[in-house]
């Protein structure tokens, strides 16, 4: 998955946490307002990623919404998918390492939500105010550590 397919994702589900989206052509609009411009398909292919489903509220409304699929988070992992979800602005990946960009003074939260959660393959983390390097082991490398930290935001 690219770093652009990436963020859009985390978009999406922020986007979903915040209220009711009852279109795709809706959350395409939404998404070109966050600076996404994508067409309908894009956005079919990212709720089925994302495993949306649609859900209809006491009013008889009919939202998508993101469930975590009867899996279970760990406290520690459930804090990384919340610090995910909520500072985590774009994950880049070179060979081993992995950069991830926050709002200013969040990177230190989100070092300790991925240290909290001892993945298995993560070295160390450093961070700075708005930047944050994940050390990630050869064997797993960069690229599985993102993908980690992207599965564990998704089921949030």
């Amino acid at each position: 998955m690219s770093p652009a397919t990436a963020s859009r994702r985390r978009t999406i589900r922020k986007l979903l946490g915040k209220g009711t989206i009852t279109s795709q052509a809706r959350l395409v609009e939404l998404l070109e307002a966050e600076g996404y411009p994508v067409t309908q398909a894009t956005v079919s292919r990212d709720l089925d990623a994302l495993g949306a489903t649609k859900l209809r509220d006491e009013d008889g409304t009919v939202h998508y919404t993101i469930s975590n699929g009867g899996v279970s988070l760990t406290e520690a992992e459930s804090r990384l998918a919340r610090a995910v979800n909520e500072f985590v602005d774009l994950i880049a990946v070179s060979d081993n390492l992995v950069v991830l960009h926050t709002p200013p003074g969040a990177a230190h939260l989100v070092a300790g939500a991925i240290d909290g959660a001892q993945l298995e393959g993560v070295l160390g983390t450093v961070a700075g105010d708005d930047t944050l390097l994940v050390v990630a082991a050869p064997d797993l490398g960069g690229t599985g550590i993102a993908t980690k930290i992207e599965n564990i935001g998704a089921r949030r």
